[in-house]
């Protein structure tokens, strides 16, 4: 399948909480095939996507920590339909960035670990802990299913927002 273009801010869709999918169908099957797409056609290191990002409004996302190799471990790939975090514990600060949000990184409060439930492409429930990176990796696509950004999750713009170094 192709990438899709990326849908940016401050483009509507990605304030829009996205709807349950109700089956796992082919087309489900097809939009996961352009995410991995669209998310491998992305920068190098890049390890999550979420379905608004390519202009899908419907609950489905990809992560995949493995490929930052400053990050070791993790679950490696996920593909998650309807996802939703059931437990979190601790706290941290990490440096975030998004595909939607190019120019931008926020240290953002999140998490320490999590507890993921989703379906996978065959319908079979996954439960997920995570820690750490893989933690707030989970937390930042499903936000995006939520309609935030993590410009919602800034604390402070003047000392938490950052211009991304190019070049």
């Amino acid at each position: 399948m192709p990438a899709r273009p990326l849908v940016l801010y401050p483009d509507p869709r990605l304030k829009t909480p996205c709807a349950v999918i109700e089956a796992i169908d082919d087309s489900v099957r097809a939009w996961a095939e352009d995410l991995l797409a669209s998310m491998d056609a992305a920068p190098p290191r890049t390890v999550g996507i979420a379905a608004p990002q390519v202009g899908i409004l419907s609950r489905l996302a990809i992560v995949d920590t493995s490929r930052n190799p400053q990050h070791p471990g993790g679950h490696g790939l996920l593909i998650l339909v309807n996802p939703q975090i059931v437990a979190a514990e601790g706290e941290q600060i990490f440096r975030e960035g998004c595909l939607s949000l190019p120019d931008y990184t926020a240290n953002i409060r999140r998490s320490q670990k999590v507890t993921v439930t989703a379906l996978g492409l065959g319908g079979d429930l996954l439960t997920i802990d995570a820690e750490g990176f893989e933690a707030v990796v989970l937390q930042h696509e499903i936000d995006h299913l939520d309609g935030l950004l993590f410009l919602d999750r800034v604390a402070n713009v003047k000392t938490d927002l950052f211009r991304r170094k190019t070049g």
